[in-house]
């Protein structure tokens, strides 16, 4: 039985969110993800792996190289959950300026 890995286990990791930069700018092969970070390859591997089963990574084989690639679809998801809280958040913090803005005047 495979479960599913849910994609904000996944980006709750620091170094899988460093992958994350890594590659969103360039697709990288696992060797050259790995030789950014301190860390045994094998435990890059295993966070590759993560990134994959969520989908925020997809991998493409060219030659010999497997090159490890950005999923702007599966981020979009993410971004679009997030959304509305950060809409509500910012609607907070520019009310709480207003209030804070009637107290610096009257000082």
């Amino acid at each position: 039985m495979n479960l599913r890995r849910d994609v904000f286990q996944a980006i709750a990791d620091p170094t899988r969110r460093a992958i994350l930069l890594l590659v969103a700018s360039q697709s990288m092969t696992a060797g050259a993800i790995a030789s950014n970070f301190d860390t045994a390859r094998p435990t890059v591997s295993k966070h590759l792996q993560i990134l994959t089963e969520c989908e925020l990574l997809e991998q493409e084989q060219n030659g010999r190289e497997i090159y490890y690639h950005f999923n702007p679809k599966k981020i979009k998801e993410i971004a679009d959950f997030i959304e509305p809280f950060q809409k509500m958040w910012d609607d907070r913090f520019n009310k709480l300026e207003a209030v804070m803005g009637k107290y610096k005047t009257k000082e």
